[in-house]
């Protein structure tokens, strides 16, 4: 199941005797938590019936009596182990409770930042038994609907510059984008629509001096505008870390390869999906493939090897980043 098929299935009460949720997408394993805290116990069930256990602090053996316990006046008792990464090297001790769980128990677990190996006899298990759930990040590609999404829920209009600069400045932090939607649905009038301006004044986002524009300047040619924001970039380091640049860079001219090799035989939905990226990016990408062609693409990709070596002072050791900024931009666009 994914994110929204748990939820679902949560919300209609068909629980299971055991969650193992682990990945590195903390947030979904905080919501699906947070829902099952909310809906398996009345508030008047929970003194008796729930308990919130955490991997630094308790015992294979101290996790097993309680899940045993069967319910107090409730046709359920819940047990959360928080932090359960902690316990990776003895969750094989558990084995036997996971192939005979007792049916009046949920127990869920929080691994959260990696995911358990299911080359081991655990793994194996839980995966067999479909109690266990790989929460990913998710990619950047996804980020611009999600953002849409988050808005819908919370009411809030918000157009398409607004969206990616929002999927820009805040990543794949999900639980940042939702307390900033809801920022901005406190700052936003009825029937009002969040744009970039909106962005820019309420999250600290700068529109005239961010990634996003650096790639529009180098997808159009404009070779000025490009030349300006590499500049500020290089005056203001600590908040544009170069390496930060050159990645964004690289991922986007490597993309534009993809493109080059695609776009004749496939429709634009399936386009963005094969080269990772969201639709509403597909007329930039088409825009910078008429001055980018695939040897010139194959040149830039070894200037950014090149240059990262640079910036981390393998050769060109007195070279600032401010320097290597603006000899990168202009070697790209001539």
């Amino acid at each position: 199941m994914n994110f929204k098929e748990i939820i679902k299935s949560i919300e209609n009460r068909t629980f299971l005797p055991i969650y193992f949720l682990n990945g590195e997408n903390t947030y979904f394993i905080d919501k699906i938590t947070d829902k099952i805290l909310d809906t398996v116990l009345q508030e008047s069930e929970k003194d008796f019936n729930q308990t919130i256990l955490y991997g630094k602090d308790v015992s294979i053996d101290s996790i097993l009596d309680i899940s045993k316990r069967y319910p107090v006046m409730a046709s359920h008792q819940l047990v959360i182990v928080k932090e359960a990464q902690h316990l990776s090297r003895s969750l094989g001790q558990l084995e036997q409770y996971f192939k005979n769980p007792v049916p009046t128990t949920i127990l869920v677990f929080c691994f959260k930042g990696k995911k358990i190996d299911k080359r081991k006899s655990v793994g194996k298990l839980l995966s067999k038994s479909n109690f266990l759930f790989d929460l990913e990040l998710f990619k950047d590609y996804q980020i611009p609907d999600w953002i849409q999404n988050c808005a819908k829920i919370n009411n809030l209009d918000i157009d398409s510059k607004a969206i990616v600069l929002l999927s820009e400045f805040l990543g794949n932090d999900l639980s940042e984008i939702e307390k900033n939607i809801q920022k901005l649905k406190l700052l936003t009038k009825e029937s009002q629509i969040v744009d970039a301006d909106m962005v820019q004044k309420h999250i600290g986002f700068s529109k005239d001096f961010n990634l996003f524009e650096l790639t529009d300047a180098l997808a159009a040619m404009n070779i000025q505008k490009a030349g300006f924001i590499a500049y500020h970039f290089g005056k203001n380091s600590k908040n544009h870390p170069i390496v930060v640049t050159i990645g964004h860079l690289y991922g986007f001219f490597t993309k534009l390869m993809k493109f080059h090799f695609y776009k004749d035989n496939m429709g634009d939905s399936q386009l963005a999906g094969k080269i990772g990226v969201h639709p509403f990016f597909l007329k930039q990408y088409k825009q910078a493939s008429k001055f980018y062609s695939k040897s010139k693409l194959a040149q830039i990709l070894s200037q950014l090897r090149h240059y990262d070596l640079m910036s981390k002072g393998v050769i060109a050791q007195n070279t600032t980043h401010e320097e290597i900024l603006k000899e990168m931009i202009f070697k790209i666009m001539h």
